[in-house]
């Protein structure tokens, strides 16, 4: 089949046929349609729009920034709101162009958008706006985004009460079509009617891309007679008149909205023929979800006449109308109101039927008998609407097989993981995220979250409680504080918040003399909806002189980067972000307000601009050497930074920096660890330049795959470009002629948690509805991620008899490893429930391929889709796949390179073979000493070694005594006896850098370096941090490479009266805990029974505990040996020992 031509600018310059775009492009078009249509009925009329960005409204000021030439084109001025209810006056501001002299336009048709809390805050505007009306060639359409789940909200928002409050009428689009189509609709009915309009949309239409078709003369407008003497009471009026204009909307106004309704016939029958038994009332989302659950109980339109079920879809869900819902029900026995959140068109339909001499039962939130339906606060989804709807036709004596079937389905509201303990993606900070940093509070200070990234601190072990709305941060504490015995708190602030409101809230605390400490984070982007610039582009100095002119008690400035932050204002400080705990200390002891200025760029910003040249990038990296790291997990806790991730070694779990994700905070050093080496002129190692292209020049078609519908989920971790994947597939459908439905749900999971991205394949617009992949309906589950494809929200779609899946190993850390050093993925339990849950899956070690022959795990992904699509697995050529690719325009040649090592990885295994993960050591006695023989002999000497060998001997001989043929006390005796004398002093570090081992890990990292340091704290002269009392790391460059080889010659002195460092507190308490342990073993080793066994074995693997160095160590010790003092009391009890 030929390709069709396609272009990305199709989506806005297509007037008719088939264009591929989503929700949010479909706004703009929107806008682009209706300036022409305007024209094309000879108006010279302009757009204007505004409003603020909020999911699932976030990237709508971003499309429109990268429209700006089709907007220039067609005169819509684009203005971003300071905040939503700024905004919404200035849409207003548009519908007075009547009052003044010297328009330029016929009219000015305005477009607010903004999300739930926006409307919320906006109901001011709104109603003063609505009342003063709307001229005839402008029109007012308000955009609210409603996040039903609350999935990256504060709150989760229905908001079509809030609008019907004011008396703003509301559309709701079911799909992305529906979204052009009742857009123009409003514009129209709010010319005709003198009202604004609402159109609501949620995270399932906006955030869906689709396959629509387009005519540049549909929808077709109907404008009803109106009675020219009732035009002044429609459009705005010069003078004052409160009175009047509420008047006028109840008596003019709101009338002409059912006339326009009908006319334009918004709401209409999709199902069934009239006189129905069971009538079904839906609309937007809901109605999707109706047709899926339809699907599932077999019903399509012949069944639906038999049994007599129809279905009435409503656009206009307020003020509904009345004419056609009464023509509907009419001998109808039950309507059956399918609705999502709390009820509406159910209330307001009683009230349209209650006086009918006959009237049908209502059902929907509850049934006849009061019991609970459907539910009024968490989401539908079309098994949950099968279930109700098979209740009501079993009720009514109407039944087949799937009816019968669905009524013995369990259908739970929310899905546990099925397996103990399952790891869960949660939202996190980004790799060198400010806030890993500027959230940290001293010990006993509490905070207080807010609106932006930063609330995710709430999650973690920071002492911050939940946020209050946007804006009012800190105002919480005037009232709180009079009545605890707590006198000071912090309060977290984005910069975005600032600039919308929050310095309202500063001024509020400076004027009720609270002791409140904000902490404005600076960070130049608005990076929870993708990175836009602050409104203003506040600099730090335009924001510490406007918190001075409010008279907060004292400023600081806390920078990343002394050079580049110029703050020369007078009383106010500017320190390194090192002295953050210091300033924090003193600012909580200070009266009243005070402001820390934490400035440091958004990662992901930062990220994006160097990739682009617009900043510049740090030729320094940071390396671990796994040889000298000890697993201690500080490098985690100092910087919480997710780019640290596991590594297994045959010496346990060390640490690594993953160098794809890694941003170059470089706060991980701060980790009391001699094993981080700054690399200066570093340049990563890439595969991809090293690929041989003609591998891919035979790679044949795959399999065609026969479909009418086919379902895809894919799932992967936010911000790994997973949410990319599913548009380019979706692309690849709509370049093959196919039409495509692709849904990401993201919300705050974008921020590292989990990401699910749905994909609907059809031969036709018609065959699909939902853009969610429906329980039990998935045709592949594409898991580049394999934590988030075991979820519940992974499992639930897929079928033993219908569902393969593609899956990618050795997930990525979750956030809990960043809190626990231990924790770790049961992979193989992952795989397990996906197998019981799908037909057939594939196992592959993406990532790792990735990285090694195209040189960052990024590719990854764009491997599963090409071996999901080598397995034929996906409806669509590899033409259309790459001609997707190329239409991304990112990093094209690399993601081709991607897809066609995926293809490789199918036909020809062995030449994309990913070399296996670290080594480790056989877990037999045996094998763990042979390994440990051989570096004991290198720490010291053999003698060394012999004595270490002695030893497993001995409890060998006494654990075959006790419990022949078992090894667990051995093999812990042989890891941990070895553990304890090998303790990394000065020789050992030094012995550990002059060994190739670690260079040759360096090499394999990157191509190319200019000088090499190392991060040391010296014992003996490293200065100590007054504010955290831990000694300071200082770094040393090449030189100290040289020195380490001469002082690892040394080693022979260490244990010597002549060890210059053997006299240290540190190092006396590590031959001193070595003492006690071969005094404990000789403990076990006389009083060993079958009993006490256990006991012995917890004993022996307490070393385990004792990792890091200096006072990290230090304190594991102390741990380590009031744990055994107790272990060895239980022992001898249990032994009968004295």
């Amino acid at each position: 089949m030929p390709l069709r031509h396609v272009s990305l600018k199709d989506r806005y310059t297509q007037a008719s046929g088939v264009v591929f775009l989503n929700g949010t492009q479909a706004l703009v078009r929107l806008l682009l349609t209706q300036r022409e249509r305007d024209r094309k009925a000879g108006l010279n009329t302009a757009g204007f729009v505004s409003g603020y960005r909020g999911s699932p409204l976030g990237g709508l000021d971003m499309e429109l920034w990268n429209s700006k030439e089709f907007l220039k084109q067609s005169e819509i001025v684009f203005q971003p709101g300071l905040n939503e209810d700024l905004a919404a006056t200035s849409v207003w501001g548009t519908q007075q162009i009547d009052s003044l002299p010297g328009k330029t336009v016929d009219g000015v048709f305005g477009m607010w958008y903004g999300k739930g809390p926006g409307v919320d805050r906006s109901g001011d505007p709104f109603k003063h706006g609505n009342y003063a009306g709307t001229t005839r060639h402008g029109g007012v359409l308000v955009v609210y985004g409603d996040d039903h789940p609350g999935k990256s909200s504060t709150v989760a928002h229905q908001s079509e009460q809030a609008l019907a409050a004011n008396l703003i009428p509301s559309l709701y689009p079911a799909d992305v079509q529906e979204i052009i189509e009742y857009g123009l609709h409003g514009w129209a009915m709010s010319r005709f009617t003198g009202l604004w309009v609402g159109l609501k949309t949620v995270n399932e239409t906006v955030e869906t891309t689709s396959t629509i078709a387009v005519a540049d003369d549909e929808p077709v407008i109907n404008l009803p007679e109106s009675d020219p003497q009732d035009e002044p009471a429609i459009r705005p009026q010069p003078d004052y008149g409160p009175q009047r204009d509420e008047t006028a909307v109840i008596r003019k106004r709101l009338p002409r909205i059912h006339e326009y309704a009908r006319a334009n016939r918004l709401d209409q029958r999709r199902l069934g023929k009239a006189g129905a038994r069971l009538g079904i009332v839906t609309s937007g989302k809901a109605f999707a979800d109706l047709v899926d659950a339809l699907n599932l109980l077999g019903i399509d339109e012949a069944c639906a006449q038999a049994w007599g079920l129809s279905v009435y879809k409503i656009g206009l869900i307020w003020p509904l109308e009345p004419t056609g819902l009464a023509a509907f029900a009419e001998g109808c026995e039950e309507l059956l109101f399918v609705e999502e959140k709390r009820a509406f068109l159910e209330d307001q339909a009683a009230k349209i039927l209650f006086n009918q001499r006959v009237r049908p039962r209502l059902i929907g939130k509850q049934d006849e008998h009061g019991r609970a339906l459907l539910p009024s606060d968490i989401q539908l989804n079309p098994l949950v609407i099968a279930k109700a709807l098979a209740s009501r036709l079993t009720a009514l004596g109407i039944s087949n097989d799937a009816v019968l079937g669905m009524m013995q389905t369990e259908v739970p509201e929310k899905a546990a993981p099925p397996l103990e303990g399952q790891p869960t993606r949660v939202p996190y900070f980004c790799s060198g995220c400010p806030h890993n940093s500027s959230t940290k509070v001293p010990e006993g200070s509490i905070a207080m979250s807010g609106i932006g990234c930063h609330s995710m601190a709430m999650w973690m072990d920071r002492d911050t409680v939940k946020p209050v709305q946007m804006g009012a941060e800190g105002a919480n504490w005037i009232g709180l504080s009079p009545f605890t015995r707590t006198r000071h708190v912090f309060q977290n602030l984005g910069d975005g918040t600032y600039s919308h409101s929050g310095l309202l809230a500063i001024r509020a605390s400076v004027l009720a003399g609270i002791n409140i400490t904000y902490k404005i984070l600076a960070n130049d982007a608005v990076a929870m909806t993708g990175g836009q610039p602050v409104e203003g582009a506040l600099t730090t100095r335009a924001i510490v002189r406007q918190v001075l002119a409010e008279d907060v008690a004292r400023t600081v400035v806390v920078t990343d980067d002394l050079d580049r932050t110029a703050v020369d204002i007078p009383g106010v400080d500017v320190v390194a972000r090192d002295q953050l705990h210091r300033i924090q200390t003193e600012l909580r002891d200070t009266p009243g307000t005070t402001v820390i200025v934490y400035e440091q760029v958004c990662a992901a910003e930062k990220r994006r601009r160097r990739k682009r040249k617009l900043m510049p990038d740090p030729p320094r990296r940071i390396f671990i050497n796994e040889d000298v790291c000890e697993g201690c997990g500080d490098c985690s806790v100092q910087s919480n930074c997710v780019s640290i991730v596991p590594v297994d070694t045959p010496l346990g779990r060390k640490r690594r920096i993953d160098q794809s994700s890694c941003n170059k905070d470089y706060s991980c050093i701060e980790g009391f660890c001699p094993s981080f080496v700054s690399v200066e002129g570093a340049k990563l190692r890439k595969g991809a330049g090293q690929i041989d292209r003609a591998l891919f020049a035979d790679l044949p078609e795959a399999p065609e795959v026969e479909f009418d519908q086919y379902s895809v989920l894919i799932t992967g971790v936010g911000g790994s470009g997973v949410v990319t994947i599913g548009s380019v597939l979706a692309m690849a459908a709509n370049v093959a002629g196919k039409a495509a439905n692709a849904y990401n749900m993201t919300g705050l999971a974008q921020k590292g948690g989990a990401v699910f991205s749905h994909l609907r394949i059809a031969s036709s617009p018609d065959r699909l509805s939902s853009a969610m992949v429906g329980p039990e309906s998935a045709d592949l589950l594409l898991g580049c991620d394999l934590v988030a494809a075991a979820s519940p929200d992974g499992l639930k779609v897929c079928s033993t008899s219908r569902t393969r899946a593609v899956l990618s190993a050795d997930p990525t850390p979750t956030a809990a490893f960043q809190a626990d050093r231990d924790y770790r993925i049961d992979e193989a339990g992952l795989v397990g429930l996906i197998g019981e849950a799908t037909d057939m899956n594939w196992l592959i070690d993406a990532g790792a391929i990735a990285e090694q022959m195209l040189g960052d795990r990024i590719g990854s992904n764009m491997f599963m889709v090409g071996y999901a699509y080598q397995r034929g697995l996906l409806p669509l050529p590899s033409a259309a796949i790459r001609k997707a690719i190329e239409l991304n325009g990112a990093a094209v040649q690399f993601n081709l390179d991607a897809f066609d090592l995926g293809r490789l990885a199918v036909v020809d295994p062995a030449a994309v073979q990913a070399r296996g993960r670290a080594a480790v050591v056989a877990d037999t006695c045996d094998a763990i000493v042979a390994h440990r023989v051989g570096l004991l002999t290198q720490y010291q000497n053999a003698r060394w070694a012999k004595r270490y060998a002695q030893w497993v001997a001995r409890v060998r001989d006494a654990e075959g005594r006790v419990a022949p043929g078992s090894e667990e006390l051995s093999r812990a005796v042989a890891v941990n006896l070895a553990k304890l004398m090998t303790y990394k002093d000065e020789y050992e570090v030094a012995r550990l850098y002059a060994q190739s081992d670690w260079r040759a890990r360096l090499s394999e990292t990157f191509e190319g370096y200019e000088q090499l340091s190392v991060w040391l704290s010296p014992p003996l002269f490293a200065p100590i941090d007054k504010a955290t009392g831990r000694p300071k790391k200082i770094k040393f460059g090449p030189w100290i490479l040289t020195a380490f080889n001469v002082l690892a010659r040394f080693k022979g002195l260490r244990g010597t009266p002549l060890d210059p460092f053997g006299w240290t507190a540190e190092r006396r308490k590590e031959r001193g805990l070595l003492a006690d342990y071969e005094t404990q073993l000789e403990l076990i080793c006389g009083n060993l029974n079958a009993a006490n066994l256990p006991i012995a074995i917890e004993m022996a693997s307490l070393p385990n505990l004792v990792r890091g160095f200096g006072f990290k160590k230090d304190a594991a010790m102390i741990e380590m040996s009031t744990k055994a003092t107790a272990l060895a009391d239980q022992f001898k009890r249990s032994a009968g020992a004295s």
